[in-house]
């Protein structure tokens, strides 16, 4: 058997999500822009680009329910479903069609941008509790790893498919790459294999569940009593998760502010950042086979230090070159770390459960993508963006040292199954 056969199952993940990212990667960039074509002010215009982190938030809760009651499968289809008819509704406003204009018109694209959000709750927790249970946990963190890939390659790829078609429709453009890619990715996951009730992965493959796995069919416990029971794994590996997560939200800001700071031009800005992306992009398969064969704090550790040694240089860089030497360095880092969310998430959660206790992995992760961005903005606003982006730098290197603390060395997940059914 080849080495990498028990991944089969999962490539069926794959296809979807590589297409749905896309589609999000499109539409990202011309958030903020059609923000402004509303006549919304430029703070107005940035800030409605955290409603996709809202959304998120908000929806956690109510996408581990249907993940738990409906399956993965449905809850992939219906929050594919879901983020199609947001970004149709947004372009929608944007193209003004039947008369909507105005105040209604910048009203109904918020709420289409908030959709996309709360759409991405479900998709993301949905595919990512399939590959806990499709996936041998002697595999899974390289399956982890290939789903971020996907996901980074889509986010990368998309600006630019969205920058091409708007050539030829303009503001446009971007929401009709993303409506199609998304209900492009809606349609594949039509086929994507249901799991078998009553099955959950081994050491080496798939087989049968205990006794305790198979309450999972017949009780389902409250995200409230997981939090109860796992409230030392959420606040200690939970907070090295919300500090990468608030790190990878604002190395996005970081990067075009420190060059709008040095003067440069929004082209040099673009070719920088994207240097960055390619450099992050290529990290995600040796991440996830040295997380297999060596642990998960030897990539988890790495990653953060990295990504803080990243951010600490950009203040200190005086010229488009040295920006650029911190801009790889922070995709080297945060490019190292792909798929440890994930994969994390799924080693800790329990077969009973597994989908709330990841919409409350998602929790701790959505807050510090809105935590990120606050931070820097609010250091920034009494000190200078020099001391922001340090500060962000010191909440890494804290994430660093809190995984290098809680999670256990060598090889395999970080966590053993329960023995006993959680209390609902």
């Amino acid at each position: 058997m080849r080495d990498d056969a028990p991944l089969s199952r999962a490539f069926q993940i794959y296809a979807p999500s590589l297409v749905y990212s896309l589609g999000v990667g499109a539409v990202t960039p011309a958030i903020a822009a059609a923000a402004s074509y509303f006549g919304a002010t430029l703070a107005l215009a940035a800030a409605s680009v955290t409603l996709i982190g809202v959304g998120s938030l908000i929806a956690n809760a109510p996408a581990a329910h249907l993940a738990a009651r409906a399956g993965e499968r449905t809850t992939i289809i219906v929050s594919a479903a879901w983020g199609t008819l947001g970004v149709l509704l947004s372009w929608w406003m944007v193209a003004g069609w039947f008369g909507v204009t105005g105040t209604p018109a910048f009203t109904g694209y918020l709420a289409g941008i908030l959709m996309i959000g709360m759409a991405g709750a479900g998709f993301n927790l949905a595919r990512q509790s399939y590959l806990a249970v499709a996936v041998p946990p002697s595999h899974r963190a390289r399956a982890m790893s290939l789903l971020g890939g996907m996901m980074r390659i889509g986010m990368f790829a998309g600006p630019f498919l969205g920058a091409g078609v708007q050539a030829l429709m303009g503001l446009q453009g971007a929401f009709a790459v993303g409506t199609t890619a998304m209900g492009a990715a809606m349609v594949i996951s039509l086929w994507i294999q249901e799991l078998e009730p009553g099955r959950a992965p081994t050491q080496d493959q798939p087989g049968p569940v205990t006794p305790v796995e198979a309450l999972d069919a017949v009780t389902q416990p409250t995200m409230r009593a997981l939090a109860r029971r796992y409230w030392k794994v959420l606040l200690s590996s939970g907070i090295g998760v919300l500090c990468l997560a608030a790190t990878r939200a604002s190395r996005s800001a970081v990067i075009p502010l420190w060059a709008e700071h040095l003067g440069l031009s929004p082209a040099q800005a673009s070719l920088i950042y994207g240097l960055a992306g390619a450099v992050d992009t290529l990290m995600f398969y040796p991440a996830g086979t040295l997380m297999d064969r060596r642990g998960r704090r030897m990539v988890a550790v790495p990653c953060l230090a990295v990504l803080a040694v990243g951010m600490a240089v950009v203040p200190f860089a005086g010229s488009a070159g040295w920006l650029m030497v911190a801009a790889v360095l922070i995709g080297l880092g945060n490019g190292f770390g792909a798929g440890i969310v994930m994969t994390l998430g799924a080693d800790y959660s329990p077969p009973q459960g597994r989908a709330q206790f990841l919409g409350l992995w998602r929790l701790l992760s959505d807050a510090g993508f809105l935590l990120g961005p606050m931070l820097v903005a609010g250091v920034t606003a009494v000190a200078s963006l020099a001391t922001g982006i340090w500060a962000l730098a010191g909440l890494a290197g804290l994430g660093a040292l809190i995984f290098a603390r809680t999670l256990p060395g060598g090889p395999g997940p970080v966590a053993e199954p329960p023995t006993d059914p959680v209390p609902r």
